[in-house]
């Protein structure tokens, strides 16, 4: 279910009130480290009641570090400084995304409803860190159905994607600002007994709160670029800190450990267990898709797909595609644009070009006379990967850091992306290396190899049997992070079950 509720509003004295509060009634934890905690420090963790926690007068782990109290006090006034920017932010958002105008409540954690048993909690900002939480979470919901979940996104796109995925099975909200009087709210409505984030997620109150009230945290499919260290290093003081709170930071590999040990966590916190991406699986309406596709289009047909593309690469990829028409008059494109606000500016872009187009959303499927198709739904990405020859991945014609090439390469569909990959290093020299995909320095060269792999069908299928390889031989990560997560899990089902 969806909580959702009036949002309370808040006095700038209040504000004030919840932060000294907020500084002074949380309680102190030592997070323990992985495959260290012994089962007595576990229960007596579990066993601790949150009313007792929250009437300890000061936190003792902040009396040991001043630095810590003053650091944390002075990011949370900046931060309740901001609020009203918030609003002026949802506001913006909301006139492009209508969805940003609604659950104000959930960004301030203001709820109504009740919570009900304790949950296990996953963070995914959006829809890609959703999809490679989905395996883990699909794997822990069959072997533990006694566990209730929430799961948090801060994008709707994330959301609708949690909703397809799981329906009511979990409940979802959107993660709350990171001021003191938010996170507590979110904590104590909840009460998670584990808390499972995704990837770069870095809310120093957030782990400073899970750490004052006993829950162990897991980063899970942690990434950090070199270009993320940098800017994380602005609060260094306080994001150091911050990490040594958790109980693992399980890395996608050995350059992302080690630029989180750099950040500032423990040696021992740290462990590389894969990325969770290579764990990918093929959408179980994937092969009706490309059947009823196929029905509309021959496999004569050449088709290209511009898939995940953001606003200032789009009217690149329309280029591209006016130069490979010349070479392929048939030629169709599949076009999924990154965000659903740009889904209708696609669509003008391509009808002031003087192309035919239609949508998936108007038409379901191509018809003979279309040039261009718009992918205007969601979740539906993968299928309509599988119904492509080649495929262009974005977020990569810009410094924007590209979008999940094992996507296509799980389909068998070869790719062709731009250089902007640094949210993606490690899988695109793993692709690069086994000859899975081409990577271009510019839009004339990605218009290059796409007509180069749509005219050589035998290329096409090298890539694509590469592709498959690299992916079949990544697998792995869910395992190694279920028995990573696994000392948290036997007394927290205990407890759940106990308290129905």
């Amino acid at each position: 279910m969806d909580y959702r509720s009036r949002c309370r509003g808040s006095t700038a004295i209040a504000r004030t009130a919840a932060l000294v509060a907020a500084l002074r009634t949380t309680a102190p934890v030592s997070a323990s480290r992985p495959g260290q905690a012994g089962q007595a420090n576990q229960q007596a963790g579990r066993t601790a009641t949150h009313a007792r926690a929250q009437r300890l007068p000061y936190p003792a782990r902040m009396r040991k570090d001043p630095i810590e109290w003053l650091l944390r006090g002075l990011y949370s006034a900046l931060l309740y400084l901001l609020l009203p920017v918030t609003v002026y932010h949802l506001v913006w958002r909301g006139f492009r995304v209508r969805e940003y105008f609604n659950r104000w409540n959930e960004r301030y954690a203001s709820y109504t409803h009740a919570c009900g048993r304790p949950r296990v909690w996953v963070h995914a900002v959006s829809v890609g860190e959703v999809n490679a939480a989905a395996p883990l979470v699909n794997a822990l919901r069959a072997q533990r159905p006694d566990i209730r979940w929430v799961i948090t996104t801060i994008t709707p796109t994330g959301s609708e994607r949690v909703r397809a995925l799981w329906g009511d099975a979990v409940d979802h909200v959107y993660l709350p600002y990171d001021v003191p009087g938010s996170v507590g709210r979110f904590l104590e409505h909840f009460r998670p007994r584990l808390a499972l984030i995704l990837e770069t997620e870095l809310w120093p109150n957030m782990l400073f709160g899970c750490r004052d009230r006993q829950i162990p945290v897991y980063i899970l499919n942690a990434r950090l670029s070199a270009r993320s260290l940098r800017g994380y290093r602005v609060l260094a003081p306080l994001i150091s800190r911050a990490l040594r709170t958790v109980t693992c930071v399980a890395a996608q590999s050995q350059d992302d450990a080690g630029r989180f040990i750099t950040l500032g966590a423990r040696p021992d916190q740290v462990v590389a267990l894969g990325n969770l991406k290579f764990d990918i699986a093929a959408p179980a309406q994937l092969q009706d898709l490309v059947a009823q596709f196929r029905r509309q289009v021959p496999a004569t047909r050449p088709v290209w797909i511009a898939a995940s593309t953001h606003e200032g690469e789009e009217a690149a990829v329309a280029d591209i595609h006016a130069q490979l028409l010349k070479q392929f008059p048939d030629l169709l494109l599949l076009w999924a644009p990154r965000h659903p606000e740009r889904f209708p500016k696609v669509e003008a872009l391509v009808r002031d070009r003087g192309w035919t187009v239609t949508t998936r959303k108007a038409q379901q499927w191509p018809q003979a006379r279309d040039q261009v198709f718009v992918v205007d739904t969601l979740g539906e990405l993968m299928s309509f990967y599988a119904c492509a020859q080649v495929a262009f991945v974005g977020g990569s014609l810009q410094p924007i850091g590209g979008h999940n090439l094992l996507e296509p390469a799980a389909v068998g569909t070869p790719a062709v992306t731009g250089p902007h990959l640094h949210n993606f290093s490690e899988i695109s020299r793993r692709m690069r290396e086994a000859d899975a995909v081409t990577i271009c320095e510019d839009a004339a060269c990605v218009q290059h190899d796409l007509a180069r792999l749509l005219g050589d069908p035998a290329q096409r299928e090298a890539m694509a049997a590469a592709g498959l390889a690299l992916v079949a031989n990544g697998k792995g990560a869910v395992a190694r992070t279920l028995v990573q997560i696994a000392p948290h899990l036997p007394p927290l089902a205990r407890e759940i079950a106990s308290s129905q």
